[in-house]
């Protein structure tokens, strides 16, 4: 099938960008790489008269650090400059690492960081990471920015807290420091196929071995990405020791109650596999942090 007809708009900076939205309201659609989009208007299940391609304005593009230590990353930068970017690999490893899980190379070149977050889809990884290390989303509109926490910006299936009018611009992540490891997990029949479950883990530990933080991030588990809040406070202060990886991999997902049933699983399949991938991704989060130095950043790539 081909999309209905519709017009193309590619602004050269953020105000120009936000003065289409605001002027063609409803009927106008950002475009942020368009590899969710434009398979969904080419099959028709969505529709609209104006797509606002937001990829050359210089200003959403790029990896950079905040005055207060945390890294900015703007919307429309590619996959593969994230996947690439050394830097992340010390400050931010979990976007790095979920990368090369997002479908193919061809996708990855031409998909980008918002356009993900901002598109929605529970089974995406990007959305899960932005959520488990409580990043702050910053959103602009004619009537000025605002900035949302990640706890409120997935509001529902393929939605978000933005307004139609406005447009994700950046995304800031905070930077752990100490002994700090990461781990990610994800089951998909096929490389590059959305995943059935998966999960994003960090960990921070203090001297005594003893879990000082931990974030857990779930996808494909519901129709918005999940935090695993139970298993998070199930850990805190416990020695490492007494962390059982398979045991808090079904704290996980004990308490989800939206778990999608459908020709890739039923939900009580999906809920083992989720399990799974959360033990999994744990265990290599732990090892990483336990071989971490006190006071040192990870260092992997």
């Amino acid at each position: 099938m081909k999309p209905s007809a519709f017009e193309y708009h590619a602004p050269r900076s953020v105000e120009e960008a936000v003065g289409l939205l605001s002027e063609l309201g409803d009927d106008a659609k950002v475009l942020a790489g368009g590899q969710s989009l434009v398979p969904m208007l080419a099959m028709r299940l969505a529709v609209f008269g104006h797509l606002v391609d937001v990829t050359r304005i210089p200003e959403l593009r790029g990896v950079g650090p905040a005055a207060d230590g945390s890294v900015t990353i703007g919307a429309a930068t590619a996959d593969t400059a994230l996947e690439r970017d050394a830097g992340l690999g010390r400050t931010v490893p979990l976007l790095p690492r979920v990368t090369p899980l997002v479908g193919h190379f061809q996708i990855r070149n031409r998909g980008t960081l918002g356009g993900s977050v901002a598109h929605a889809d529970p089974a995406a990884e990007y959305p899960a990471v932005v959520l488990a290390l409580d990043a702050e989303l910053a959103a602009r509109s004619v009537r000025g920015e605002r900035r949302l926490p990640a706890a409120g910006f997935f509001d529902g299936l393929w939605s978000t807290a933005l307004a139609p009018d406005e447009l994700l611009t950046s995304i800031t992540f905070p930077v752990w420091s100490g002994r700090c490891g990461f781990g990610v997990a994800e089951f998909a029949r096929r490389h590059g196929d959305f995943a059935i479950a998966g999960a994003v883990v960090g960990v921070e530990l203090d001297g005594d071995d003893r879990m000082r933080r931990a974030a857990v991030g779930l996808f494909g588990l519901g129709p918005t990405p999940v935090r695993a809040g139970q298993l998070e406070k199930e850990v805190g202060g416990r020695p490492v020791t007494d962390c059982d990886a398979a045991q808090l991999g079904a704290i996980a997902v004990s308490d989800l109650s939206d778990v999608p049933s459908d020709m890739n699983g039923t939900a009580a399949y999906r809920k083992r596999v989720g399990a799974a991938m959360v033990a999994r991704a744990w265990s290599s989060a732990v090892t990483e942090a336990q071989q971490a130095r006190s006071g040192q950043e990870v260092h992997h790539g």
